[in-house]
């Protein structure tokens, strides 16, 4: 059981990798674009990445469990679970609160249970470390039966980076992490910030589905319910078209009109107006976030950096940052940086982690599976 096969599962992308324990050892990964996210497209993706782990040295058949990645588990999935076909049956059906992910999700799931058939399957579940949060940061000023009738309510995402980014501040600060108040920022094709306290959720921007808060690469973030209830009734937009437009057509791409990726914006903003305006937005975006997160806290220790934006997008990270100095953030460099680094230090820190959602899986499964009868009375 020491071994364990991830499996990550974006809307359009596949990522695997092989985490040896108890050192979490990184034995191989490989990832693919999954083009049109089909139940096919995703089960040849399987396929293909099992074999360029095999290729690597890590055969998958040598594995003791398979970890799977799930986007939201909803109030009835507040920690891994072994998976049958009741729990793939529950990931489906909270499709529509996560569109863009459970499916893709429950798609990978089939596809691995049917080429790794003889050994455990577990789903490690995104929301599942904002189960901590308390009621005022759950629940929302909408009428009470909305809340404790429909189950309509705060969930939070990104937890498992949010959780691997709070032991590695903890590391390099050389403080315990149970001790320390931090923001973490994920920033990537999704964002979010969560405010982290004694090592527990204390507040985050997403919301019941993955489209509050920040802007994002497609996703619009939070906007006025008045534009959308006006689109409704002046241009007869249906929930369906309301769908597309707010999960695929907004954000960096709707602003700038050619792309929702930074790197491709950052490249073209000196020439482009509209690209320019993008990461302007996201850059006050992320900023307003980190700040308002920091009101959860009763300290703030350090600022987290985390996502493939802020890894690799030093120029957005430092005006990110530049925007935070009225709460006492340091200024932090422009100049890239390849491996996780205290980047300032101060009374309050900045700090880049790489994210490694496969390694909190893979301890995840591990922790689950011995206990088995306790994983079995968490089943549905």
């Amino acid at each position: 059981m020491q071994r364990v096969l991830v499996l990550n599962a974006g809307s359009a992308t596949l990522k695997a990798s092989v985490i040896e324990g108890p050192s979490n050892e990184l034995l191989a990964r490989a990832g693919v674009d999954v083009a049109g996210g089909t139940a096919p497209a995703f089960a040849a993706a399987v396929r293909g990445l099992l074999a360029e782990l095999a290729k690597a040295g890590a055969d998958p058949t040598s594995v003791g469990a398979v970890g799977h990645r799930v986007v939201h588990g909803g109030a009835r999935f507040t920690g891994a679970v072994q998976v049958d076909d009741a729990v793939v049956a529950a990931i489906e059906a909270l499709g529509d609160l996560a569109p863009l992910h459970n499916a893709a999700a429950a798609r990978v799931i089939a596809a691995a249970r049917a080429i790794l058939p003889s050994i455990p399957h577990v789903a490690v579940f995104d929301t599942a470390f904002h189960a901590s949060l308390d009621a005022p940061a759950y629940v929302y000023a909408l009428p009470r039966a909305w809340h404790e009738e429909w189950g309509y309510r705060r969930f939070g995402f990104h937890g498992l980076s949010v959780e691997w980014s709070t032991g590695r501040a903890g590391e390099l600060l050389g403080r315990d992490p149970r001790e320390l108040g931090l923001v973490v920022a994920h920033l990537g094709a999704g964002c979010s910030v969560t405010a982290v306290w004694q090592g527990r959720s204390a507040s985050t921007s997403m919301g019941m589905t993955p489209l509050e808060g920040l802007v994002m690469a497609t996703r619009s973030g939070s906007v006025d319910p008045g534009l959308l209830l006006a689109a409704q009734r002046e241009h007869g937009l249906d929930a369906a078209a309301l769908v597309e437009v707010l999960d695929r057509r907004s954000g960096l791409l709707g602003i700038s009109g050619t792309s929702g990726d930074v790197r491709e914006l950052l490249v073209a903003a000196p020439r482009d107006e509209r690209a320019a305006l993008a990461i302007e937005i996201f850059v006050r975006s992320a900023a307003a976030g980190i700040a308002a997160a920091a009101t959860a806290l009763p300290r703030l220790d350090a600022i987290v950096f985390t996502g493939g934006i802020g890894e690799h997008a030093a120029t957005v990270r430092a005006s990110i940052a530049g925007r935070l100095a009225s709460i006492g953030v340091p200024a932090v460099s422009s100049e890239p940086v390849a491996e996780d680094a205290v980047l300032a230090r101060g009374p309050v820190a900045v700090l880049r982690v790489e994210a490694r959602e496969d390694v909190v899986i893979a301890q995840a499964v591990r922790r689950l599976l011995p206990g088995h009868a306790a994983g079995q009375a968490e089943r549905l």
